[in-house]
């Protein structure tokens, strides 16, 4: 089987790679910020979009979700990190371990630049292994030089998981990875297909030595049940999933507040807590925080409502008892677990 993303079925993971989290730790949910450039999201990528301007508004998000006990794991890329006045920002904030640093994986702008630019490659899981290994590498380093702690936690950008990406990180000391975006099929643009992927959390890779942690989907509306096949199904109808979605038969919510409105995602999450979720994944884009960067924040109108959006997800959160956990934490329950 050829190496790559593209037109890989992800196979869901066997009973046994489920992690059985202990009935103690209850139900929780972490925090993910694709923390990375600026840049035109309908252009061609291009290696010269390195902007990061946006990461001064960091600071202000990150105070909000310190004061309701939130700790979000910034995964930052290579221009975020060898930006002198980025870099300062975000150390500024985790010093206090409020926070915590974990690696983005941007193909076209994080070096070696040795591939040609397109959407193909921009899954970093098409590359060449030994391409991709040595991106990891200088995206690693350079998180380890300025942080001074080499970061355990991994995105490949664009969900850009390829058949050997999970076994570079094996090898390079990763022991979480959150690229797997449940219940979506990217093979159209050249990507992987996660479609069997719940949003449960299970042991990956080499020996099961990474956990993998997918961006939580839930399926919800009155035909939910028959979820991904039906979802599958109508995809190939023109506007028949908009159709469902708008007469409440059948939704796909991942739980971001981009492209999501706050009534689908608390819906999603009252959902996935009676089917018995334990562990929630809700992550955005760092430069959604200044208005025109990203299609869900154009304007100051888009902002407050994405602020909206985390004011009373958090207080939905904090009514259904599902508690902020961090990435160190998880690792050291899953250490624990098969220590006993």
């Amino acid at each position: 089987m050829a190496a790559g993303s593209h037109g890989w079925c992800v196979p869901p993971p066997a009973p046994d790679q489920l992690i059985r989290w202990p009935e103690e730790s209850g139900a929780r949910f972490i925090v993910f910020v694709d923390t990375e450039e600026e840049f035109d999201w309908s252009a061609p990528f291009a290696r010269a979009a390195r902007s990061v301007t946006a990461i001064a508004a960091l600071p202000a998000m990150h105070q909000r979700f310190a004061e309701r006990g939130v700790f979000p794991c910034y995964l930052c890329d290579y221009p975020v990190v060898v930006d002198q006045a980025s870099a300062a920002i975000l150390k500024a904030m985790v010093a206090d371990g409020s926070g915590s640093i974990g690696a983005q994986l941007h193909a076209w702008v994080n070096p070696p630049h040795d591939e040609l630019v397109s959407v193909h490659s921009s899954y970093a899981g098409n590359l060449p292994v030994t391409l991709e290994a040595a991106k990891i590498d200088a995206l690693t380093s350079a998180i380890s030089a300025t942080f001074g702690r080499a970061p355990v936690a991994f995105r490949s950008g664009r969900y850009g998981l390829g058949r050997d990406t999970l076994r570079l990180l094996y090898e390079r000391g990763y022991r979480l990875d959150t690229t797997m975006r449940a219940r979506h099929d990217y093979r159209p643009a050249g990507g992987a297909d996660f479609s069997r992927i719940g949003p449960d959390a299970f042991r990956a890779g080499p020996g099961g030595a990474i956990i993998e942690v997918p961006l939580t989907t839930v399926y919800t509306g009155a035909l939910r049940r028959a979820g991904g096949p039906l979802h599958r199904l109508v995809g190939a109808i023109p506007h028949g999933r908009g159709v469902l979605a708008r007469t409440g038969l059948l939704s796909r919510v991942p739980l971001s507040p981009e492209g999501v409105s706050i009534t689908e995602a608390c819906e999603a999450v009252r959902t996935a807590m009676g089917e018995g979720t334990r562990l929630l994944n809700l992550a955005f884009h760092s430069p959604s925080l200044a208005p025109g960067n990203t299609p869900y924040v154009r304007d100051a109108h888009d902002l407050a409502r994405f602020h909206r959006w985390w004011d009373v997800m958090l207080d939905l959160l904090d009514e259904l008892g599902v508690a902020p956990t961090t990435p160190d934490a998880l690792i050291a329950e899953v250490d624990q677990t098969i220590a006993r």
